[in-house]
């Protein structure tokens, strides 16, 4: 028989099937990460903040008109129509009450004299006249009349007196003066008051006035009760 062949003695052998694992196992581990790579998302780059206009188009996307139950879109209603809407002709107001003066017409029951005025409405109770004269019904605002003419002070009454009403003021105190600078000492503005008070749209807004006591103006003011 011959000699047994004894096979090479490789020192590296073992070296080598190490090298080998280690080769593989660190490319296991790249492939791995390239895959987490590839599958985790990229952040996105930051977008520029909306403006107010576009936040609003971004809202209402995709929205529809509103509709009734009949399924018609709403519209608007159209503006008032000029036609619409009533127009003081003042001359035709003037008119009115010197027709009224003409024919003694009037809603009031007036008296008068050099020192004093009053008048109120036919059916209002005389009790209520009464306590005006004495001072019952307190007032809080006052107008004075002084040197005004008569348009401008005719204007000057109504506003105080609209808007007296519209601030829930009864009684009001108009201080027109006794005409001692005017013209032969007529006291112009204490006639028109009294007739601004009975008559037009001043008077619609009154009950009763009368001749202030002394202390709050006598002869030159008058205490003027509103409608409620």
């Amino acid at each position: 028989m011959g000699k047994k062949h004894q096979p090479f003695n490789n020192p590296f052998a073992a070296v080598g099937k190490d090298l080998k694992k280690q080769i593989i196992k660190a490319n296991k581990a790249e492939r791995n990460a390239a895959a987490e790579r590839v599958a985790k998302p990229r952040p996105k780059p930051p977008s520029e903040p909306l403006d107010d206009a576009a936040l609003f188009l971004a809202a209402v996307q995709g929205a529809a008109p509103v509709r009734d139950h009949r399924g018609v879109v709403e519209k608007p209603l159209p503006p008032p129509d000029a036609s619409d809407v009533p127009v003081y002709d003042e001359e035709a107001e003037a008119l009115a009450e010197l027709a009224s003066l003409v024919d003694g017409s009037s809603d009031f029951d007036i008296a008068d004299g050099d020192e004093f005025i009053e008048g109120c409405r036919s059916d209002l109770d005389r009790r209520i006249i009464q306590k005006l004269k004495r001072g019952d019904y307190a007032f809080r605002i006052h107008l004075d009349l002084h040197g005004m003419t008569r348009d401008v002070a005719r204007d000057a009454v109504e506003k105080f007196i609209i808007e007296a009403r519209r601030t829930g003021h009864r009684c009001v105190l108009i201080v027109h003066g006794r005409g001692l600078n005017s013209k032969d000492n007529i006291p112009v503005l204490k006639v028109a008051v009294k007739a601004w008070l009975e008559r037009g749209r001043i008077g619609k807004s009154v009950l009763a006035f009368c001749t202030a006591r002394p202390h709050d103006g006598g002869a030159g003011a008058v205490y003027v009760l509103l409608r409620r």
